[in-house]
């Protein structure tokens, strides 16, 4: 069973400072102070170039930069990390958490009951390399502290007592939450709502209905998320057989925010004869996570993998709080978290909560999924991620790989959290690589540990495994090849090496190339097979396919560089390309039978390019049509066909009067959204989908999730257009194009937010216009490009 850690609460106030002092004392290097310096560099749109003997150095010099241009977003994450949101900023206000935003009082809440230093550094990696890192990030940030000075810092937190120095231990506790982001964090709501039962309650679980429980459950996953903002990307590999020169070329294009701790930061990290690696990292990390050296480059993509299953507890009728394992009766641990009483308002009590938690896990309660607590029964769930400390390990080898077969063995330790990997080398080898971390739990156990029905129809519904946690035999299997106990082992996940092609686009390893047969005997917790393919997938492996061919309009039938820029660029619209024929029929049936407004929806569809570029008249007309009209049962004309998935499902069933009547009816009412929000139904999408960046409005290309356009941009929250047009704050982040020549990588890439969070800073949105221009900046890898771009001197830093 496993070991779940219970809070350890942090120092607050004076005692924290003090105490940070002295951690940081404690994990200075043992060399004479000053003995050794880093150097930063920053080139054009402030990308710093960090040179030091030693990854302490490295991650010193990362710590200082990233603080320079983020220092406000780290000191507002580690008021999360530790648990004070509440004391210092309100416990009403929000604050960023899983994949949303959660009350300050509900976020310190869960924070302190998971977190427990003792236990995090007990898991702490043992690597000499990883700990100097750690110790040499901490150290940096709060130098850059000690020379910024309480009023040198942007006004968001200038003065501001929260501004605290880091420790380790604040450290360590970014690491779990970016860990458990994808699972246990998600499901925070879900934890802070668990309360038993009133004593010797008959109420019976409610009956939910699956396609409800569907629903609720996609708020809280990274892959289906119905608010948007769910983390995704595309991630693309051709080797040698695909590519005009035999070597191999990557895209990557992570979509992730654009305001918060998970934003991209660009950087380029040398220790002179053992390290050279440039790319981009998130978080408070000292690691590139995707990126390239001279041999190889790689990207990530979220993976379909499960990060946890949930447990049915069978209760004690007479005690809600006992579960039963084997027969045997088994007590809830209780523990109750109280906030500080600075926390609270004035005359108010600080918020407080009682958590649950069983050898399973946490308890949870999701009653509008059927996943309530009730008299009899009970959930728990478990993470795999919890106390997964190994990913900085694992970049800081995948920085160092020379081939592919280096990078696969870099990751050997599962250090993955929740992400696939795509890569390729100058070899001209390409590779997809499911080596996340995933529950340990086969078809086979799947099905014999099966809960109750209506618990077990979750899996067909809505992707979530529960288990029969009144068994002990439902444990996840503890295979000695897997890097920690409960996970799959990397043998038994999906990896394909080939000279043709890869891709992912958040879907499964499934068709990561249609014509390479997927891996055999993987568990259904990675991903599923035979399934629809979300409309991304399918555009991408058809814009690849086209291309290969040499049907796509661009001169022969390799990718190179310039081809790969332009195609994800394109925006070409798949649900457009999908339907707009039989909507554009059935309009011109239709005639003077439509209302008015479903007539100027025809109209300006009629005209619409299908694309998704800032000049585009209809594009927006067409997401907020197709937003209602994919939901209309049975919209398609061609229904999904498992052995044509890229091309099924498709068209719209214009000919059965039900599907026409509501088909008809979503594009009425989306002409009448658009004018709702004061805009023409023919407005350019560069009038309603913009930012205004130092005074200039700046049109941002790309489309929703829903629409199947490769860049991708969305608004979290926002559910449709708004007076403000779309409030774009998700999507294309850091984008890499990467081939090879002789001397190395050759590389050009685009952070669409710049590497400032800071609204006043030179660098906030500074690359938005190359964006909305479709241009691209040459990433000044060699040593001569760095010296031809370098911006102001340098700066270097004794440690």
């Amino acid at each position: 069973m496993p070991l779940i850690p219970t809070a350890r609460f942090a120092p607050t106030g004076t005692a924290l400072a003090v105490v940070s002092l002295v951690l940081i004392a404690g994990c200075a290097s043992t060399s004479v102070p000053g003995s050794r310096s880093v150097t930063i560099e920053r080139t054009a749109y402030g990308i710093p170039h960090i040179t030091a003997p030693d990854y302490e150095g490295i991650a010193y010099g990362v710590a200082y930069a990233h603080a320079q241009d983020n220092v406000c977003q780290t000191a507002d994450h580690l008021l999360t990390a530790r648990g004070d949101r509440s004391q210092f900023l309100g416990a009403t206000g929000t604050g960023d958490f899983g994949l949303g935003r959660l009350p300050n009082a509900q976020i310190d809440l869960f924070v302190r009951n998971h977190m427990d230093d003792t236990v995090l550094a007990r898991a702490a990696d043992k690597d000499p390399e990883v700990r100097a890192a750690l110790r040499g990030y901490v150290a940096g940030y709060n130098r850059y502290l000690q020379d910024a000075g309480p009023s040198g810092l942007p006004e968001a937190c200038r003065g501001k007592p929260w501004v605290r120095p880091m420790t380790t231990a604040d450290l360590s506790r970014t690491t779990e939450l970016s860990m458990i982001q994808g699972g246990l964090a998600a499901l925070a709501p879900a934890v802070l709502a668990a309360d038993p039962p009133a004593a010797k309650s008959s109420a019976a679980q409610p009956v939910v209905d699956p396609q409800q429980a569907a629903v609720e459950l996609a708020r809280l996953s990274f892959n289906a998320n119905p608010r948007g903002g769910e983390l995704g990307s595309n991630g693309w590999a051709f080797g040698r057989n695909a590519t005009p020169d035999g070597r191999g070329l990557v895209l990557g294009n992570p979509h992730f925010p654009w305001f918060g701790t998970n934003r991209f930061w660009e950087m380029h990290l040398t220790i002179p004869g053992s390290l050279d690696v440039m790319g981009a990292t998130g978080g408070l990390s000292p690691t590139v996570a995707i990126g390239f050296n001279k041999d190889v480059a790689w990207t990530h993509t979220v993976s379909t993998g499960k990060r946890f299953t949930l447990y049915e507890l069978k209760l004690d009728p007479a005690d809600p709080t006992v579960y039963i394992v084997d027969g045997q009766r088994r007590k809830m641990t209780a523990r109750t978290v109280v906030l500080p009483a600075e926390s609270a308002a004035p005359g108010a009590q600080p918020a407080r909560r009682t958590f649950y938690s069983t050898d399973w896990g946490p308890v949870i309660s999701l009653p509008r999924a059927g996943l309530a607590w009730s008299a009899t029964t009970a959930y728990a769930i478990r993470d795999v991620n919890t106390l997964n400390t190994r990913s900085a390990r694992a970049w800081i080898q995948m920085g160092r790989a020379r081939s592919m077969d280096e990078l696969r063995a870099a990751m050997g330790n599962q250090g993955m959290p929740w992400i696939n990997t795509i890569g390729a080398d100058r070899q001209g080898n390409a590779m997809y690589a499911d080596l996340s971390v995933v529950p340990d739990v086969s078809a086979e156990q799947l099905k014999a540990c099966a809960p109750s029905p209506a618990a077990a129809g979750l899996f067909a519904a809505a992707g979530l495994a529960v288990l029969d946690g009144s068994r002990s035999a439902c444990d996840w299997k503890r295979d000695s090849a897997a890097a920690m106990p409960g996970a799959i082992p990397p043998a038994r996940m999906p990896v394909i090496v080939t000279p043709d092609w890869v891709q992912n686009s958040n879907d499964s390893f499934w068709l990561s190339n249609p014509r390479i047969a997927a891996p055999a005997g993987i568990s259904p917790l990675v991903g599923p097979v035979g399934v629809p393919q979300r409309l991304r997938t399918r555009s991408g492996i058809l814009e690849i396919e086209g291309r290969l061919a040499g049907r796509d309009g661009l001169p022969g039938n390799k990718m190179g560089a310039e081809e790969l820029r332009s195609m994800i660029f394109r925006d070409r619209n798949h649900a457009g390309e999908l339907v707009m024929d039989d909507l554009a029929a059935a309009c011109r049936s239709a005639g003077a039978g439509l209302s008015a407004d479903q007539q100027a929806g025809c109209r300006t569809l009629a005209a619409w390019s299908r694309t998704s570029t800032p000049e585009a008249r209809g594009a927006a007309l067409f997401r907020e049509f197709w937003r209602k009209a994919k939901d209309v049962p049975k919209v398609w004309r061609v229904p999904f066909d498992p052995a044509r998935p890229v091309v099924t499902p498709a068209g719209l069933d214009m000919a059965t009067p039900a599907t026409r009547d509501a088909v008809f009816k979503a594009l009425g009412d989306a002409v009448a959204i658009v004018r709702a929000a004061g805009f023409a139904p023919d407005v350019a999408l560069s009038d309603a989908q913009y930012r205004i960046v130092r005074g200039e409005k700046v049109a941002i290309p790309g489309g929703d999730e829903f629409e199947g356009v490769l860049n991708k941009v969305e608004s979290q929250g926002q559910p449709a257009i708004g007076p403000n047009g779309y409030g774009i704050n998700y999507g294309s982040s850091y984008i890499q194009v990467v081939g090879f020549d002789e001397r190395g990588p050759v590389a050009q890439a685009l952070l669409t937010y710049g590497q400032s969070s800071d609204p006043a800073s030179p660098r906030a949105f500074d690359q938005l216009p190359l964006f909305s221009r479709k241009q691209w900046v040459k990433m000044p890898f060699h040593r001569a490009d760095v010296e031809a771009q370098r911006v102001g001197a340098p700066l270097t830093l004794a440690y």
